[in-house]
């Protein structure tokens, strides 16, 4: 992880490393916490999973939500536009631009986005997150920053972790400083990719790390028959992405037909340095973000004297 670049960016050394949160004695009960509120997020909506959750729709959607916060209305190649989501996939290859039409397509018609023509260019349509977005955008922030509480309880994460629209707006404003250095975080662990590039991959394997961290045994084989119901796939979709797993060596399949999965440590150290990689770039946006409100309330106390 480049240090050195976030500090640039920054303007200061970031206050904690991706060395330090992943050699951190209290990971192991942070990953355990950051599993639960992921899966209480997305569990028992099927819908939304298969809305969101595969990293050529998530990448989309976060976007989009940081392009639209850090727009300016004076500045047309700020905006939110379809083209402007097409600019930037086109850097990650995560989205064709036939498939981020189809994408914000389905955004649009499941009441996550709308579109409309900009009153100052009548060629231009702008799109926009609704509120519905944006609940759930706070829900989600609140999951991945509640790991980080754990490790780091001395570090005041209320405001994100209870966010208010203001709060949320700023988040992701700030955000856009660091999105190619957050893509790139995103992209670096080759194995959870293959579960990030699947659909409900990531649930998928969220819900088979809690019953196997809730199990008495080191190495435990949990069932998987329910999983797919849970999150809206088949079941030969979720055997599908387990033998795939099985042949990078992530996973062991047992039982008459492997209908008992094993996590090798294998996936438990990719999956630790995934989330690890995720705290710090949640981290370094968090005090990038309080920095900006710090300035802001000076500047205000500044005009008002």
């Amino acid at each position: 992880m480049d240090d050195a670049e976030v500090e640039r960016l920054l303007g200061r050394p970031p206050r904690v490393t991706h060395h330090d949160i992943i050699g951190h004695p209290r990971l192991a009960d942070a990953r355990r916490h950051y599993v639960d509120r992921f899966l209480a997020v997305y569990d028992g909506d099927p819908f939304l999973v298969r809305l969101l959750i595969e990293s050529g729709r998530f990448s989309l959607y976060v976007l989009a939500l940081v392009i639209e916060a850090a727009q300016d209305p004076l500045r047309r190649e700020t905006w939110l536009t379809i083209g402007a989501l097409k600019k930037w996939l086109a850097m990650t290859g995560t989205a064709s631009d036939r498939h981020v039409d189809h994408l914000v397509a389905r955004l649009c018609a499941a009441g996550f986005m709308t579109a409309r023509t900009s009153e100052s260019d009548r060629r231009v349509r702008l799109l926009s997150l609704t509120d519905k977005a944006r609940a759930h955008d706070r829900a989600w922030l609140a999951a991945h920053y509640a790991p980080l509480s754990v490790l780091y309880p001395e570090h005041d994460y209320r405001p994100v972790l209870a966010p208010s629209a203001e709060f949320q707006v700023l988040h992701r404003r700030t955000a856009m400083t660091y999105a190619t250095f957050g893509m790139r975080l995103f992209f670096s662990e080759p194995d959870m990719l293959l579960f990030l590039n699947h659909a409900a991959g990531y649930p998928i394997l969220a819900a088979l790390l809690q019953a196997a961290m809730r199990a008495d045994d080191t190495h435990p084989a949990v069932r998987y028959s329910d999983v797919g119901d849970r999150f809206g796939v088949s079941g030969a979709q979720v055997r599908k992405l387990l033998v795939a797993a099985e042949e990078r060596g992530l996973v062991k399949l047992h039982a008459r037909g492997g209908r008992k999965v094993e996590i090798t440590p294998k996936l438990w150290a990719s999956h630790d340095r995934g989330i690890c990689g995720g705290m710090y770039f949640h981290d370094v946006v968090f005090v990038a973000a309080m920095q900006a409100r710090a300035l802001a309330a000076s500047e205000l106390r500044g005009a008002a004297s």
